[in-house]
């Protein structure tokens, strides 16, 4: 597994000149695709926050791992192989039953299910098991996902922290 992390620029400022946020970004374990984790890293990135990328492919306790060691603000799960809303319940549940873990905000984005449409009703579900937001990709739109991505983290800024 490869991790990546990149340095916060000094001269990037977090949202509304807040300090920068920070971020660990993973895929769901059987999710190998790396693309979608490169973008979202840059546009958090572009956004003024810190971005540890732990790859694709991480299994949850690699991932529970890191959240203990670096203490995020968010945690963050792209997933675009189609399993996401399988794989994400298990890292929610997993992340909300570890004492050390349970207050950290989680959100997963992506394209949840093979189910076409239909994927949007996995939201409510992947809600109800602890997720503080989802972001749906339904064909073609990833723009809208990023976007609520962004006015989300714009809007919680201060109680990500």
């Amino acid at each position: 597994m490869t991790t990546f992390q990149i340095e916060q620029h000094p001269d990037r400022p977090g949202v509304a000149g807040e300090p920068p946020l920070k971020f660990v970004l993973s895929s769901v374990q059987s999710d190998s695709h790396m693309w979608n984790l490169v973008a979202l890293q840059l546009i958090m990135e572009e956004m003024g926050h810190e971005v540890l990328n732990l790859g694709a492919c991480v299994p949850v306790e690699r991932l529970l791992a890191a959240c203990r060691d670096e203490r995020p603000d968010c945690l963050v799960i792209s997933t675009i192989n189609g399993h996401g809303h399988v794989d994400g319940a298990r890292v929610i549940s997993a992340l909300r039953a570890d004492p050390e873990l349970t207050g950290l905000p989680a959100v997963i984005g992506g394209k949840l299910g093979v189910r076409g449409d239909a994927n949007s009703e996995l939201q409510a579900e992947l809600l109800a098991l602890g997720y503080d937001a989802v972001f749906h990709v339904g064909a073609g739109d990833s723009g809208q996902a990023i976007e609520s991505f962004r006015e989300f983290v714009a809007a919680n800024v201060r109680t990500l922290r």
